[in-house]
């Protein structure tokens, strides 16, 4: 990482997603870094997630962001990889129902091609890569892994995307049956910006 003069006063968030935002805003809010998303840069490019991996679309996606706004950027990307399905939907997990999918839409296909698929082979794991890129410098990433298995039906009420179907077996609930505390505690997008904000304290502080 590139050192620095003084402490850096904020960071940009990737991403439009106000679900998103309001999560990774809890898990970096102790670095006393004003946090910026998308939402204020309206010109800002669509960055078009056509990696084959979630670190390649979370590389490209801070990358971009960074170029563009001149600001230090993180973005992440998360995957789905249900092996009774072979991996799949993996990378393509926001869009598996098609472009335009509703958190809805993906869970009700995932629930259908695991129809009549026993809970000892409904094994899945949720993958959050989380990458940060200085403007002109180098990338690094951190990675969040969740292991869990895909309900049969939804459940819960909190979270977003895939939680009303991820059901965690040690605490007998999904992740949409948790509190967003709760979840900020052992999800895969926490871990993985857990350690980012270890990446990012130093910056903050201006020991780096």
């Amino acid at each position: 990482m590139h050192s620095t003069e003084s402490p850096i006063k904020e960071i940009l968030l990737a991403t439009r997603n106000s679900d998103k935002v309001r999560e990774l805003a809890a898990l970096l809010g102790d670095l006393g870094i004003r946090i910026r998303t998308l939402a204020d840069f309206p010109t800002a490019p669509e960055v078009e997630e056509d990696g084959e991996t979630c670190e390649a679309n979370a590389r490209k996606k801070a990358r971009e962001i960074a170029a563009v706004t001149g600001l230090l950027s993180v973005a992440d990307d998360t995957g789905l990889e249900v092996d009774a399905l072979g991996g799949r939907p993996g990378v393509f997990a926001a869009r598996y129902a098609g472009e335009g999918a509703t958190y809805e839409d993906n869970c009700r296909k995932l629930i259908k091609e695991l129809d009549g698929v026993p809970q000892a082979r409904r094994t899945a794991r949720f993958v959050t890569v989380a990458a940060l890129a200085m403007p002109g410098g180098e990338t690094r990433v951190a990675t969040g892994t969740l292991v869990g298995v895909i309900a049969e039906a939804c459940a819960g009420s909190q979270g977003f995307g895939y939680d009303p179907v991820f059901f965690v077996p040690e605490l007998g609930r999904t992740l949409a049956e948790l509190t967003a505390e709760e979840k900020n505690r052992i999800s895969h997008r926490a871990k993985a910006f857990r350690a980012m904000a270890d990446m990012l304290r130093p910056l903050a502080s201006g020991t780096l």
